[in-house]
């Protein structure tokens, strides 16, 4: 079936609410959910992964179950009660992804890619950039991170289906936020380094259970990841998270950090921090003391590369991005003038370019390595206060 004719997303009731985009890439994409461990130390990812396509397809919901909405209400908002009215809006939209498809085989392996949320969100709401790198041959792991910094996460404890919620927290009053940050930034990281060693013990042929009990063998994976081409990515916290990340695994070869938070990172890591970085801006977040950090990365490796895409405000290089602009500036005040399709075009090319580069892939995606350099439609080098106000 041509893929243009499934039936369009989120068009159900209330569904015009949120139209995500399909993946550009040539590959159907497929999603499922893992978790593995029935404690706070177990792991809780959602997989985007190159599917075969399958007639009658599900498309899985973008925001999981109402707690989520809950947590999303109290997070953005301060206010649960908020949650019904979020859950009306947005509850019923769905990611345009088969739900536990068929995985496609690829006999050298797909690069792999670990990719962190950033703070108040959780492991469904960068949907449209885990699809479309998995539309490109990317598996692409997306993680909720138990450090208490998602709108809320769970875990499922050993007793037979028994949840454990772990709300988000705020900073605790009298406690330095750096502090509180730090500690959190290292949990998040230590988080991606055990999600690859996840994916090390499916390929070694190790068994893992999946307790959410999904009829999708986690063993499919075995040959078919290429784990000498791993990156690590994220946004915001993930941004920062994603950095870390390389310090603790030499595995990582890279990390592509959108509108990274710098602040929770302690001065004493940045000359540890071995690999390059695609440090990827958006115009309207970045503090001159966070872009002073990315730049004393690019100082000491000449491959860390920093944009800034035009046009765009934090939540851009979210899928709230993708929701109506009222709805979004009734929730955000905010939102960003370039079309989302637009920059979601360049942040992926951006990061195809990059991982091109540094994973040493066989594709063609150094056709877009201008964007690298800052050269591009709505795309600039370097960070927009470094700029000289003529």
């Amino acid at each position: 079936a041509d893929p243009m004719s499934l039936p369009r997303l989120g068009r159900g009731s209330m569904g015009g609410m949120l139209a995500l985009p399909q993946g550009k890439g040539p590959h159907h994409v497929g999603c499922t959910d893992v978790m593995v461990g029935h404690t706070r130390q177990g792991l809780f990812l959602r997989l985007f992964y190159p599917c075969l396509l399958r007639a009658g397809a599900t498309e899985p919901l973008w925001i999981p179950r109402s707690e989520y909405c809950t947590g999303l209400a109290d997070f953005i908002l301060r206010r649960r009660w908020c949650s019904a009215l979020l859950s009306i809006t947005i509850g019923s939209c769905r990611v345009p992804v088969s739900w536990n498809g068929p995985f496609k085989p690829r006999s050298r392996g797909y690069p792999l890619i670990i990719f962190s949320h950033g703070l108040g969100a959780f492991r469904t709401l960068y949907s449209s950039v885990c699809t479309e790198m998995a539309s490109w041959g990317f598996v692409v792991a997306a993680l909720e991170h138990k450090d208490h910094s998602a709108a809320t996460t769970y875990f499922c404890t050993a007793e037979a289906g028994r949840e454990e919620w772990i709300p988000f927290q705020r900073v605790p009053q009298g406690q330095k936020e750096f502090y509180f940050r730090n500690k959190q930034v290292h949990q998040r990281a230590e988080e991606c380094v055990r999600a690859l060693r996840l994916f090390k013990d499916i390929a070694s042929g190790k068994s893992v259970l999946n307790i959410l009990h999904q009829d999708w063998d986690l063993s499919v994976l075995k040959d078919n990841i290429d784990l000498t081409k791993v990156a690590v990515m994220g946004h915001s916290f993930g941004g920062v998270t994603a950095v870390l990340a390389l310090v603790k695994e030499p595995s990582f070869r890279c990390a592509v950090a959108l509108d990274a938070w710098m602040f929770p990172l302690e001065n004493l890591l940045y000359p540890e921090v071995p690999k390059p970085v695609l440090f990827i801006n958006t115009e309207k977040f970045q503090t001159p003391e966070s872009v002073a950090k990315m730049k004393r990365l690019s100082s000491r490796n000449s491959q860390t590369k920093i944009i800034t895409v035009l046009g765009t405000v934090h939540e851009s290089q979210t899928d709230f991005a993708f929701l109506p602009g009222k709805l979004i500036s009734r929730i955000f005040g905010a939102r960003g003038t370039l079309d989302p399709n637009k920059g979601l075009a360049i942040t992926s090319r951006a990061a195809l370019a990059f991982l091109q580069r540094h994973l040493n892939l066989e594709e063609e995606f150094d056709q877009w390595a201008d964007l690298l350099e800052g050269v591009g439609d709505s795309v600039v080098p370097e960070a927009p206060f470094c700029r000289s106000n003529l």
